[in-house]
């Protein structure tokens, strides 16, 4: 199974400390650093999944160069964020300007393309819009306001409730390009709602989309049976949030 991932990058860091006192300059906690980890974020995750989940695959990623960080401070034993410090967003990043005949010849190759958008100024409407137009298979999961062009030739949209509310209408006229993502009550496709077979207490939710869009990318391709790969989805995603920080399924998931 060939599948190209195109999106934005990052570096998703994960600072574990231990909290003692407050801060004699300000009411603020002291953390002390006692563990780091490190994994690719946003759309990298996404591709970390994929391998993740099956050993039939070869995946190739499209994202910027322009360097992203992720750094969120957590007290280790509550798993309590108290900040996250973005870097590299400050000035636009590098995009994906133009689609070049070889690229062209990627994605028509490509089994499945998956678009995995943070909105972060990689990628325009107008170049989601060719992309889609040249993939077999396409699944968006964008953070961008939607509208009816961009979304034409894509196959799926995956979308969480806060993402639903910011296009309803567009939503509600194109159902069958849409899931819905509701946390532990799993997810919706149409009208109906494809619950949790193993609803958790959620640990940490840090990169579940791209766990779902990887598992339901991958469930589709090979059965083509949306209900199915949904739930197939809810239940990987149900194995990553019992995790902390970014984290990827485990070895019994693998298809």
């Amino acid at each position: 199974m060939k599948v190209l991932v195109i999106g934005e990058l990052c570096i998703d860091r994960f600072v574990y400390g231990v909290i003692k006192r407050l801060s004699p300059e300000a009411p603020v906690p002291v953390l002390n650093p006692v563990e780091i980890t490190e994994n690719n974020g946003m759309a990298g995750n996404v591709v970390s999944n994929l391998n993740a989940l099956t050993d039939d695959i070869e995946v190739l990623h499209w994202s910027q160069n322009t360097k992203i960080e992720k750094i969120r401070f957590v007290e280790k034993k509550s798993n309590h964020m108290f900040i996250r410090v973005d870097e590299g967003e400050l000035q636009p990043i590098d995009k994906l300007s133009f689609i070049s005949g070889e690229q062209r010849k990627t994605i028509r190759e490509s089994d499945v393309v998956i678009i995995s958008d943070y909105d972060k100024g990689f990628l325009t409407d107008e170049i989601i819009r060719e992309i889609s137009e040249f993939a077999q298979i396409s699944i968006l999961d964008s953070k961008r306001k939607l509208n009816e062009g961009l979304i034409e030739n894509i196959t799926f949209i995956k979308l969480n409730e806060s993402e639903y509310e910011n296009n309803r209408l567009l939503v509600d006229n194109n159902k069958n390009k849409f899931i819905i993502t509701l946390g532990s009550k799993g997810a919706q496709y149409i009208d109906e709602i494809y619950s949790s077979t193993n609803p958790q207490d959620t640990i940490d939710v840090s990169g579940a989309g791209d766990t779902f869009v990887a598992g339901f990318s991958l469930k589709y391709f090979k059965t083509k049976d949306i209900g199915e790969s949904i739930r197939y989805a809810n239940e990987v995603c149900s194995n990553v949030v019992n995790k902390k920080g970014v984290a990827i399924p485990d070895e019994k998931y693998k298809i």
